[in-house]
């Protein structure tokens, strides 16, 4: 909703009325977690992330595109653009990490359920370094979004399964069409 009108994707409100939509469905039918989830929450929780990285690619196209015409010369409104594109890529991919792994955060409270993970983590491999029936949280998955987003690849979590891969692999390419691309033409502008 911050973003400056060229760099929208469709009707401005949009977008953001689908999300809200979404998220109000999601939390009217599942206000807490729980270990057992139905199908249709999973399947609209998943299409909510989707949508949002969906639409965070779009506008970073648009961006590259306003760009490469030569239509951008403001850089301090570049360089918004550049740092909303790039936030929420770091928060749409953490959530998608959250949703998938594990078989999502409904899954991974209970313990009978012992899905194969899609990333490892240090503390799955070192039982000294956590309690036995560690389980990641939000912060483990947004932290590994931000370390993906910033070194364009994982760092300590490895991702094992071919999903995940294509993931990591999408998120680095967005970060570093964002930063290489549109910071770095942010910053040519501005001196």
């Amino acid at each position: 909703m911050l973003l400056t009108h060229p760099y929208v994707p469709g009707p401005r409100l949009l977008l953001p009325a689908l999300e809200g939509a979404l998220v109000l469905g999601l939390l009217v039918a599942s206000p807490r977690l729980r270990p057992r989830v139905g199908r249709l929450e999973r399947s609209a929780a998943l299409s909510l992330v989707g949508l949002v990285a969906v639409v965070n690619a779009a506008t970073l196209v648009a961006l590259v595109r306003r760009l490469v015409d030569g239509g951008q010369t403001d850089g301090r409104a570049l360089l918004a653009a550049a740092a909303g594109v790039w936030l929420t890529n770091v928060v749409v991919f953490g959530l998608a990490y959250w949703e998938l792994d594990r078989g999502g955060p409904h899954a991974r409270l209970d313990p009978a359920d012992r899905r194969p993970p899609d990333l490892l983590f240090p503390q799955d491999t070192d039982p000294s370094v956590a309690r036995a029936d560690w389980r990641p949280g939000f912060a483990d998955y947004l932290f590994t979004s931000l370390t993906a987003s910033t070194a364009f690849s994982p760092t300590d979590v490895l991702p094992l399964t071919p999903r995940c891969k294509l993931l990591l692999g999408l998120q680095s390419l967005v970060s570093l069409l964002t930063v290489g691309l549109v910071a770095a033409r942010a910053v040519n502008v501005l001196t």
